[in-house]
């Protein structure tokens, strides 16, 4: 069994839902994630199936149990950790300086035992970072918002450091997230300098960490749609900047998120849409985040049902593997969704 890297009291993570803009057509937002970043294979990462987990997870049983009674079975083979949250808390004890300074390193973890009980439960280790919506760091630097800008050298030199003390814990990918600016303002042109410091970022990563660990990123499923190659969306986001600093790329498919009825009733051309669209335009793999919570389900659609439309959208696409993203860690659907495929239903 996966000990607990915890003492703190579990607690539910919180759902965001920031809502998009309706101006262009595919409008999508997150809740809260060609190649070359390393030297690592493509086999090597292929066809991964994992979850989500919150570091307050590993204090769960119930959620610890039936993550390693999955990976027992062979339903899933990669968990999704999170070393640095939404909240700016740096969850396991980081030695970088500013993070000790700003009181975010929690150490809530022990990285290293965790990654190595993954691992030694078969495991795919991927280690979840976000970067630039960070309130303890924003505090410490005099800002009014929870965001940092992306173009703020303090901000890109403590995530690259975290990054680096990440990777030498033994994960076997780092896959940042909130890799972008905040998402206010009109889709229009004259954001170009945004899309060339989130590539410049990622190309730092690349010469730090490159070649030690995978380099993933988690980007707004609306990243994927045709027209995001106009670099009019102030997130600063772009798969043909992204892809060629990055190994993988992870857009969160969420149809809920989706402002189209079109979308968030129709699970399965959400994410078969979606990832035809991104194919199209790099060579990069694509691993795409699926919805595995009960939001805005269509009438008379179970979650189980919900879940199963995404993977099968996933798999007819030829995706390189998928994740699943519960904000409480709660997969019981989806072991559900497992069951009936393997043929073990009740």
């Amino acid at each position: 069994m996966l000990k607990s890297a915890t003492r703190a009291l579990p607690i539910l993570c919180a759902l965001l839902i920031l809502l998009g803009s309706a101006d262009l057509r595919v409008v999508q937002t997150q809740a809260t994630p060609d190649g070359g970043a390393g030297t690592t294979s493509a086999a090597d990462f292929a066809d991964r199936v994992g979850l989500y987990l919150t570091s307050y997870a590993f204090d769960r049983p119930d959620i610890i149990d039936g993550m390693l009674a999955a990976a027992d079975e062979g339903w899933i083979n990669a968990v999704v950790v999170n070393v640095k949250n939404m909240h700016g808390e740096v969850t396991f004890g980081s030695s970088v300086a500013l993070a000790q300074e700003i009181r975010a390193s929690t150490g809530r973890l022990d990285l290293a035992a965790v990654v190595a009980n993954l691992h030694e439960a078969g495991l795919y280790v991927i280690a979840r970072q976000v970067l630039f919506y960070d309130p303890l760091l924003a505090g410490h630097l005099g800002l009014a918002e929870a965001w940092v800008p992306a173009n703020e050298v303090v901000a890109q030199e403590y995530n690259l450091a975290i990054a680096e003390e990440v990777a030498a814990t033994g994960v076997d990918e780092i896959q940042f997230d909130y890799i972008r600016y905040a998402d206010e303002g009109d889709l229009q042109v004259g954001y170009d300098a945004r899309y060339d410091v989130i590539a410049g970022f990622l190309e730092q990563a690349q010469s730090r960490i490159g070649g030690r660990v995978t380099i993933s990123v988690d980007i707004f499923g609306r990243v994927m749609w045709a027209w995001n190659t106009r670099q009019i969306d102030p997130i600063g986001q772009s798969l043909e900047t992204m892809a060629p600093h990055v190994d993988l790329i992870s857009p969160m498919l969420y149809p809920s998120h989706y402002n189209e009825d079109i979308y968030y009733n129709d699970p399965y051309r959400t994410v078969a849409d979606a990832l035809a669209s991104g194919m199209e335009r790099v060579d990069t793999p694509f691993r795409p985040f699926l919805q595995a919570f009960d939001l805005k389900l269509p009438a008379e659609m179970s979650l189980s049902a919900y879940i199963e439309a995404q993977i099968q959208a996933a798999e007819d696409l030829g995706a390189d593997g998928y994740l699943f993203w519960h904000p409480a860690c709660e997969y019981g659907a989806l072991y559900d969704v497992f069951r009936h495929r393997a043929g073990t239903t009740p």
